[in-house]
């Protein structure tokens, strides 16, 4: 580019824009993956499944007694929340307990409990009882 096209703000012929090859560009918000979980707590009826996978593994029957639901609905809801890797499934017996991801359920003091953190973002959930005022 001529010091004289810069001046004016023109741009040389073929755009002047390189493009880099793939993956060479820092994603360090890691912006798919973050965009899958917030797109999976983005339903408020998984968001509060969420909430109650917080204080431990639950039952489908268990958590559409949480949310006053059909067990289809939350069954639907809780796949969402599994193809989007933050719910994990084991079976026992003829039963399937939900229990949110390892990485997102770490072992602590309970402080923790209300916080969702995906490492690029955080969502702060307000304890139970302020949910009900």
């Amino acid at each position: 580019m001529t010091a004289a096209a810069g001046e004016r703000g023109v741009e040389p012929r073929g755009g002047g824009r390189r493009r880099l090859p793939a993956g060479t560009v820092a994603d360090p918000l890691q912006s798919n993956l973050c965009s899958k979980y917030l797109r999976a707590v983005a339903d408020p009826e998984r968001l509060r499944i969420v909430q109650c996978l917080r204080a431990g593994p639950k039952s489908v029957g268990e958590i559409a007694g949480y949310l006053n639901a059909p067990v289809v609905n939350a069954s639907h809801h809780l796949q969402h929340l599994r193809r989007a890797g933050l719910v994990a499934a084991t079976k026992r017996g003829r039963f399937v307990f939900y229990a949110l991801a390892p990485r997102f359920a770490p072992p602590g003091d309970g402080r923790t409990l209300n916080v969702l953190d995906f490492g690029c973002c955080r969502i702060e959930m307000p304890p139970e009882a302020e949910r009900r005022r």
